[in-house]
């Protein structure tokens, strides 16, 4: 099948196969993102009198046609076409002829693509938002639920001071306010329109890029066109960092989560039916989902740095290595989805030990509460350390097991209220509502 960029001569067979990788199985993800483009691109080419109404009007009802389409899933890159780009295209001309192949006009499939990543990439941040909003409610939960069980504190894995489950759950909802932030300026950096840059140095029809920005929702264009077509790679690995910053704090968690369940810990069960089992050992009751969300996050760690070397000693202008970053980044956002749901579900079904304290093994947890009660009746409080510590070495250290902290962010002052006030107020600076609006206006639903 010819391509859009072939005139004589028929690229070899091998060579196609090679250059076109996987950007057929890729590019389904961005196809109902290529044609919002094209209709705001069309919308736009019309308003500038390179489109006649009436050729709008068929344009769009087809393109709706093709969206409709991918929607339920009966979308296809049909053998021997490049891209969705081109599958669009071809379609469109298919059923309208020579009409079809006007919506090219002032643009290129270099900034087609911009555009189809920022659009897909928008509303995989909206999803993540949403999934990292639901874990943090559950933690922020089970924080307030558990606040006043205790839990050891450990320093290099050894025992150190009183913590408890509310600090426990609370410390990882906060780590997720603090990953939102990051997520925020992904969002913002993503949010800017490439439409219009064609190929990279702009064009000499006279667009109107602000009307694309509007129709699409973005809340600015990338205004400088050789940097809109830079802009690939760096908005990947920027929202890659967020997307990193989120995956170590539930990677963390997972950690905790596989030692807390053991039995050396015994600090947290799961409900039986969240476990596997072993092929020999019948007792065995493993924390799978735990293990595998660490690895996957692990994976999504490395996301920024495989961006960085295909994208690192390129210069100014595009390259073709471009396309090896969508078979990386694409899968991404479904896999975090994945580990932040499973993590959702698991954290609000563990089961609390509420006797762990009753255990002498954790009784010098609380030398540091008794050096402070020695300081507090007037011992200098390097005395009052050596004298703990002398009592701890001949045995006679008896621990006072209520602890009484009250500074803000311990554990008798948890402040869950603030870190909601401050994950709500960074959530609030994303406007979904508004890209939101512009394609369901769109697509006139």
């Amino acid at each position: 099948m010819a391509k859009l960029w072939e005139k004589h001569t028929q690229v070899d067979a091998k060579i196609e196969a090679f250059t076109v990788g996987r950007d057929r199985e890729m590019d389904i993800y961005l196809a109902k993102y290529d044609v919002l483009g094209s209709m705001a691109h069309i919308k736009m080419l019309q308003s500038v009198g390179l489109l006649e109404s009436d050729e709008l009007e068929i344009l769009l009802v087809e393109l709706k046609v093709i969206y409709n389409l991918i929607e339920e899933g009966k979308f296809v890159i049909e053998e021997g076409v490049e891209d969705v780009h081109s599958q669009v295209e071809l379609m469109l001309t298919a059923k309208l002829g020579d009409v079809g192949k006007k919506i090219h006009s002032g643009r290129s499939r270099n900034d087609q693509v911009l555009v189809d990543l920022k659009l897909f990439a928008r509303a995989e941040i909206e999803k993540i938002v949403h999934a990292i909003g639901q874990l943090f409610d559950v933690l922020i939960s089970q924080s307030n639920r558990y606040k006043d069980i205790l839990l050891p504190g450990y320093t290099h894995l050894q025992i150190a001071m009183p913590s408890s489950f509310g600090l426990w759950f609370g410390a990882y909802a906060e780590s997720l306010a603090d990953d939102l932030q990051l997520l925020l300026s992904a969002w913002k950096i993503t949010n800017r329109n490439p439409l219009g840059s064609a190929a990279g140095y702009g064009s000499s029809f006279p667009l109107n890029r602000q009307m694309t920005t509007d129709l699409l929702g973005f809340d600015t264009m990338n205004y400088n066109v050789v940097y809109a077509q830079m802009g690939r790679g760096k908005m990947e690995r920027v929202v890659a960092n967020a997307l990193a910053s989120v995956a170590a704090t539930v990677a963390k968690l997972a950690f905790d989560a596989c030692l807390f369940t053991s039995q050396n810990f015994d600090f947290i069960k799961l409900p039986d039916e969240f476990t596997t089992g072993s092929s020999i050992m019948p007792h065995k009751k493993n924390p799978d989902v735990f293990e595998l969300t660490r690895a996957k996050c692990n994976k999504i760690q490395s996301l920024p740095q495989q961006i960085i070397m295909i994208t690192n000693n390129l210069p100014s202008g595009y390259f073709r290595d471009l396309q090896m970053i969508k078979e990386i980044f694409i899968p991404a956002f479904a896999e975090l989805n994945d580990c932040l749901e499973m993590t959702a579900m698991m954290m609000a079904q563990v089961k609390v030990n509420t006797q762990i304290m009753d255990d002498p093994r954790y009784d010098s947890l609380f030398s540091v509460e008794e050096v402070n009660r020695l300081t507090l009746t007037g011992i200098p409080f390097r005395d009052a350390y050596k004298k703990v510590g002398m009592d701890i070495e001949a045995g006679n250290f008896k621990p006072d097991k209520n602890v009484h902290h009250t500074h803000e962010g311990s554990i008798g002052n948890l402040c869950n209220e603030e870190i909601v006030e401050y994950k709500n107020e960074i959530c609030s600076q994303f406007t979904f509502g508004k890209l939101h609006k512009a394609i369901e206006k769109l697509l006139d639903k």
